[in-house]
């Protein structure tokens, strides 16, 4: 075999591996709660009537910071000059649906000072219900992978 040849050979191989690597390094999110052969879609039971509650009460409440789309703030994960979060994504992007129903009631209703975010508390504003209609419409808007992710550490969580 030329020397050439074995070079391109070992220069070949390098790059496949290195092109592996950069691959298992994205990992899927519900990976992160349990294997993905492990996890089966969890089928959503969307009330309609909810959702359009959920949808009008997030874009009076909640769009101005978080996004019309949910989309959040771009650098949400760095702190800001007044060494507070910006507001996170909420459409499954982000951190948000690590959290269980609970703990997300919690922080819209108690706001997240304590944790170093802007968020207000909302508990003068809105009813228990109206949270859980925004929650229900902000859980709607992740893909089905989040949202098995999301359901299954929220299932473990009660």
């Amino acid at each position: 075999m030329n020397l050439k040849l074995i070079v391109l050979i070992l220069l070949s191989s390098g790059l496949l591996v290195a092109c592996n690597d950069e691959g298992k390094e994205k990992k899927s999110p519900v990976a992160e709660i349990k294997p993905a052969a492990e996890i089966k879609t969890v089928e959503r039971n969307i009330d309609p009537v909810q959702y359009t509650r959920g949808a009008r009460l997030y874009q009076l409440n909640c769009a101005k910071c978080h996004g019309k789309n949910a989309e959040g703030t771009p650098s949400w994960r760095m702190t800001e000059n007044d060494g507070m979060y910006p507001p996170p994504p909420l459409n499954g992007t982000g951190h948000t649906w690590h959290h269980p129903t609970k703990v997300l009631v919690n922080l819209i209703k108690n706001g997240t000072a304590k944790i170093g975010g802007k968020m207000p508390a909302w508990k003068d504003k809105l009813s228990e219900q109206e949270i859980h209609d925004i929650l229900s419409w902000i859980k709607a808007q992740w893909s089905d992978e989040i949202y098995t992710a999301w359901y299954t550490n929220d299932q473990g969580s009660k």
